[in-house]
């Protein structure tokens, strides 16, 4: 099954979610606030994104400038990064699918079409 987490306000997930459901696909949506992804699965995102960390981060977010990340982000460890994320949901890029070994973050249909196996 699909795991997404996502968040309420965030039009990008809406239309993910809705995309998902015109398509029958089973999702476990989660919302990324309350509930953000594990160390494990941020982990395994990571290495779907060929290690680009950057790719895991709401890079446009209040929380992302205000901790000055585009600065910090080239200098920290994966394991700073990822604990970071762990314990931030509004850090994270959303919407965030992981399942059967797969993975995307963000938005775009057609990534989702590759990324995901899903036509």
């Amino acid at each position: 099954m699909l795991r997404v987490y996502s968040y309420s306000g965030c039009d990008s997930c809406r239309k993910a979610l809705k995309w998902l459901k015109e398509r029958s696909i089973e999702v476990e949506n989660l919302a990324i606030r309350e509930t953000p992804p594990s160390r494990e699965e941020l982990a395994t995102m990571l290495k779907l994104y060929s290690g680009d960390l950057r790719k895991l981060f709401n890079v446009s977010g209040r929380d992302y400038r205000e901790l000055n990340l585009k600065e910090k982000l080239p200098s920290m460890s994966d394991k700073e990064a990822i604990d970071l994320l762990h314990s931030n949901g509004n850090l994270i890029k959303r919407p965030f699918a992981l399942g059967d070994g797969r993975g995307v973050v963000g938005f775009k249909p057609q990534e989702w079409t590759e990324r995901l196996g899903i036509e």
